[in-house]
């Protein structure tokens, strides 16, 4: 009886069953119970050998004692120091295709090299005919091994590939099986998602950003809608604050102004439920600020237009420059000839009016919104202008470069005064001219004081000033 191939088996055999019971991780409970069928089948032949005379059939016994021995001894080795005992769980670097393949491996090494095995040796031309029978399996698995290796995607991430999208459930050898958000099973063989482009929406971070579209009336301005599609945003749950949600004007459609709001969401499974939710608020939200959603434009409709009365433009200009100071002087003749000849100007939030040292030839007055003084390069803020106030009249009168940048500080209505209206209206009003440059020069001695005193260089004297205004306005 072959003794010591029967201790070497039992004591193998304590000694694998002894590591699975100290194990706490069931897959290594699990790998280690093949070890324990292997070694059990190792006692077996060694106990056959005992009543086996024939000199061929022991050898042939022999060789497939000592793979088995191998295979086990290698499983066991490989999945215990690989894994760790005292936690449930699979290391990342190493997934169980890729243990599997260290096995395998390791043991043909072992089984050609040390056991120089002539059942290993032959059955190779078998290995190349069972290969070609068997191609698009072993293209799987090579493409499992090299999926769980490059680790595109774990366990539990919601991926798109292809044409499928789902979250992972499992990697096998020959295929990788998605959970839709039917609830349905997908399973990609291994080959088609390593030739496809893989979307992984759980990666570089967990939230994902989703987008969702709406028209407005082109008789909305931008960034009233803007305001309402963000508080509408704000408004959807599953809408995360942070990362801040955007909204984006995207395009002029034929009866709409196109608007995508962009925001981000905490799992990916739930993206119609919160695209819902968000335009639900939109619409609500819409309703509240009495922005209209066009109709499609295959759907016609008529509605009454009333055009402007230009009467009431012009004395509406007529009341503001009534309460400017700058035109405080003149008649009401020449007050009125002056907004007949003038046209409002609208500017969306952060919109330049005008920029520093560029070159100007007209004045501005603010008739709705504000506007914000800066002064380059460092945009420092150095006033408000609100309803009512004006800017740029020394280049209306002198023709000089803007001395500073003003832009829209929300959504701002400005009138245009230029040059040419101030040339005809000093030829038949030369004092009025003259009253206004007065106080636009008291103004400009104010500017002047605050840039020196921020260390910038200054205009030059009044009376200077004065000549170069006779000069330009031709009086």
């Amino acid at each position: 009886m072959s003794y010591p191939g029967i201790i070497l088996g039992v004591a193998a055999f304590a000694a694998t069953l002894v590591l699975s019971g100290l194990s706490l991780n069931r897959f290594v409970r699990r790998k280690l119970r093949l070890s324990l069928f292997l070694l059990a089948g190792y006692v077996v032949i060694h106990l056959v050998l005992a009543f086996t005379l024939d000199q061929e059939v022991r050898d042939s016994l022999t060789s497939i004692g000592r793979l088995t021995f191998a295979a086990a001894l290698i499983n066991a080795l490989v999945v215990s120091f690989i894994n760790p005992l005292r936690f449930d769980r699979v290391p990342d670097r190493f997934p169980t295709i890729l243990q599997d393949f260290i096995v395998i491996g390791l043991f043909l090494i072992v089984a050609t090299f040390v056991f120089h095995d002539k059942l290993v040796t032959t059955s190779a031309v078998s290995a190349v005919v069972i290969g070609f029978a068997l191609q698009d399996t072993l293209g799987n698995a090579f493409a499992g091994l090299a999926i769980q290796s490059e680790r595109p995607f774990n366990i539990g991430q919601w991926v798109r590939v292809g044409d499928f999208e789902g979250r992972v459930a499992e990697v096998t050898w020959r295929a990788t099986k998605l959970r839709t958000k039917s609830g349905n099973f997908v399973i990609v063989p291994n080959n088609i998602v390593s030739k496809e482009a893989i979307t992984n929406y759980s990666e570089p971070a967990t939230p994902t950003r989703l987008e969702v579209e709406v028209g407005a009336s082109y008789l909305t301005p931008p960034n009233m809608v803007k305001t309402a599609i963000a508080e509408a945003v704000a408004n959807a749950p599953r809408a995360l604050k942070a990362p801040q949600p955007d909204v984006l004007l995207v395009g002029f459609g034929d009866s709409a102004i196109t608007y995508r709001a962009r925001f981000w969401v905490e799992d990916y499974e739930r993206d119609e439920a919160a695209r819902d939710e968000v335009r639900t608020a939109i619409y609500y939200a819409f309703q509240r600020h009495g922005i209209e959603i066009p109709w499609p434009i295959q759907v016609q409709y008529e509605r009454n237009w009333t055009d402007p009365d230009p009467d009431m433009q012009i004395q509406e200009r007529e009341r503001l420059l009534a309460g400017v100071d700058l035109f405080a002087t003149l008649t009401a003749e020449q007050r009125r000839e002056i907004a007949s000849a003038t046209t409002s100007r609208v500017f969306g939030s952060g919109e330049a009016i005008v920029r520093q040292d560029d070159p100007g030839h007209s004045m501005f007055i603010v008739g709705s919104g504000r506007a914000v003084v800066l002064l380059e390069p460092d945009r420092r803020e150095v006033a408000t202008i609100d309803r009512g106030g004006y800017f740029g009249e020394m280049s209306l009168l002198t023709g000089e470069p803007r001395t500073a940048t003003v832009v829209a500080r929300g959504d701002a209505v400005v009138i245009e005064i230029d040059a040419e209206l101030f040339r005809m209206l000093g030829a038949t009003h030369p004092h009025a001219i003259e009253q206004i440059g007065v106080v636009a020069l008291t103004r400009r001695a104010e500017l002047d004081h605050l840039k020196a005193a921020h260390g910038t260089a200054v205009a030059n004297a009044p009376a200077s000033l004065l000549a170069r205004m006779k000069k330009f306005l031709r009086l």
